[in-house]
């Protein structure tokens, strides 16, 4: 069964898809919080893992990061990584308060960018009891050295120097500044990016995958945001935390 959710972060109202299993189980289960791709939303690949865990006995939540999908906060299109582990720590509060989850089994899974925000909420709320991931990706390493680790140096110097004059613009009020995230054409694509690149824009702007609210764009102020972030600076802290069964 899928509801219609909504909580709290920071102040941002957070849409989300809670999934309950179908059997006629009683009590409370173990929970498992899903998080979204970079300019993914909750109907895309988390929806999915959401469900599938769910078939498996499982109480799930895939949500909208703030500021995209059906999430609230302006500007449209941040992408702030500090907000994004705070989602999912209030997605684990709503958890919480759920009679169909058990607060001492919730887990945490993050997909591709969220596999990284996953790893830094984990290490840094010890009500998250087990944390998996999926194609994991630290979203600043790759925007700082390219998706192959040989990007020029220089490329990510011009993209904080983007920033910083939208950053100006927007004091001026000259409103929002942002840039596109995927080519207009696969060919396009695969000359940016490779077979890499391509893959992503089938997923998100040309296949059977792609959703309407999935974002097109990113405003620059999500760079200098990005730029300092490190998904595993702090893992060492999740290999001192005790594991727990969260199995269903």
């Amino acid at each position: 069964m899928r509801t219609d959710v909504r909580f709290g972060s920071a102040g941002i109202q957070i849409a989300g898809h809670l999934y309950t299993p179908g059997d006629s189980r009683t009590g409370p289960r173990p929970a498992i919080v899903v998080g979204h791709p970079g300019s993914g939303v909750k109907e895309q690949a988390a929806g999915l893992y959401a469900r599938h865990l769910s078939e498996q006995g499982f109480v799930t939540l895939a949500f909208d990061a703030a500021y995209q999908g059906e999430s609230g906060g302006t500007p449209r299109g941040l992408e702030d990584p500090a907000h994004r582990i705070e989602d999912i720590k209030a997605a684990v509060s709503f958890l919480t308060t759920r009679k169909e989850a058990d607060p001492e089994r919730i887990g945490a899974v993050g997909i591709c960018a969220s596999g990284g925000y996953v790893l830094a909420a984990t290490a840094s709320d010890h009500r998250i009891r087990a944390v998996g991931t999926v194609s994991a990706v630290d979203i600043a390493r790759q925007f700082r050295d390219g998706a192959d680790g040989a990007q020029d140096p220089a490329v990510f110097q011009q993209m904080l120097d983007a920033a910083a004059a939208a950053r100006t613009a927007e004091a001026r009020g000259e409103g929002p500044q942002s840039f596109q995230l995927f080519p207009d054409t696969a060919e396009q694509a695969r000359a940016l990016g490779g077979q890499h690149a391509v893959e992503g824009f089938e997923y998100y702007i040309s296949g059977r995958t792609q959703h309407p609210r999935s974002a097109r764009f990113l405003t620059w102020s999500s760079i200098d945001r990005i730029a300092f972030f490190d998904a595993f600076r702090f893992a060492g802290l999740i290999a001192t935390t005790p594991a727990h069964d969260c199995r269903p």
